[in-house]
């Protein structure tokens, strides 16, 4: 049996605590993109007067909206997994897995969204880049500086994950149970 530091268990509680924190802030997103979807639907069909920033709008705030809950979901297990045959594995072997794919899929594919995004999203910022999907045409780079934001929090998330993959791995047993797709 092993046995875990209070450090160790302190680092999993302030990351996940963290994550649900910022989850539950960015699900307040919802508020204005319905606001912004409900205003040009009534606009367009009862008053025949559409708007030229709607649709720019909708697609940032919902881009946004599912982007920066990723690491909620990771935190609550609420991604895609095969379960038909994660099901048979033992407690220890599904540690194992988890421990494995977070190092060698994982983290690199994170620090890979992380280091590409953020060129991107300087190179909007600093060249002032517009949409061009509408007459409105906004600054695209608060939307794109969504994208390493939320590589940075799904990898804060991780540490978190892998550690109970960790722990789940050592001991044979779950270190909390998912609340899955429940959210």
């Amino acid at each position: 049996m092993a046995d875990f530091s209070p450090s160790y268990y302190k680092t999993i509680k302030v990351i996940d605590t963290f994550s649900e924190r910022t989850g539950n802030a960015f699900a307040w997103l919802c508020v204005p993109l319905a606001i912004v979807v409900f205003y040009e639907v009534v606009s367009r069909y009862f008053f025949d007067d559409p708007t030229i920033w709607a649709y720019d709008l909708s697609y940032m705030l919902y881009g946004a909206l599912f982007m920066l809950g990723a690491a909620f979901t990771l935190r609550r297990g609420a991604h895609i997994r095969t379960d038909m045959l994660w099901e048979k594995f033992s407690e220890a072997t599904k540690g194992k897995i988890d421990f494995y794919a977070y190092i060698l899929f994982f983290f690199p594919g994170m620090i890979l969204l992380f280091a590409t995004s953020i060129d991107d999203a300087w190179h909007a910022f600093m060249f002032g880049e517009l949409s061009e999907q509408t007459p409105w045409r906004p600054h695209l780079w608060p939307l794109k500086s969504v994208v390493p934001l939320t590589a940075l929090l799904m990898m804060l998330q991780g540490v978190s994950e892998i550690l109970k993959s960790w722990y789940m791995m050592r001991t044979g047993k779950e270190f909390e149970h998912k609340i899955g797709g429940e959210i």
